[in-house]
C-alpha cells in the first residue's frame, strides 16, 4: 500500500455538526463515494474554478492593455477636431 506521501495526499481535519456530517454521507452514498471523496472532490471543484477565474482576468486584463482597435479611420487631426 502506498503512504500518504508518495501519492502526494496529506489527511485534514475538519469540524461540523452532526446534522451535516450525516446529510453530506447521504449524499456521498447517492453518488457512491466515500464522504472523504466527496469532500475532497468539491474542494478540488472549488480550487479549479478559482485557478480559471485567476486565468481568465489575466487574459482579460492583457487584451485591455493591449487595447482593441475596431477598424474605424480618424479622416480630422486633433486640431481640426478642436478647433472652434
Amino acid at each position: 500500500m502506498a503512504s500518504s506521501k508518495s501519492n502526494g495526499k496529506q489527511n485534514l481535519t475538519i469540524s461540523l455538526d452532526r446534522q451535516t456530517i450525516q446529510k453530506a454521507k447521504v449524499v456521498a452514498a447517492r453518488r457512491s463515494t466515500s464522504f472523504s471523496g466527496l469532500l475532497a472532490r468539491q474542494i478540488e471543484l472549488l480550487v479549479g474554478e478559482e485557478e480559471a477565474y485567476e486565468r481568465a482576468e489575466c487574459q482579460a486584463t492583457a487584451l485591455l492593455d493591449q487595447g482593441f482597435h475596431l477598424g474605424g479611420v480618424i479622416r480630422a487631426s486633433r486640431d481640426e477636431l478642436h478647433e472652434r
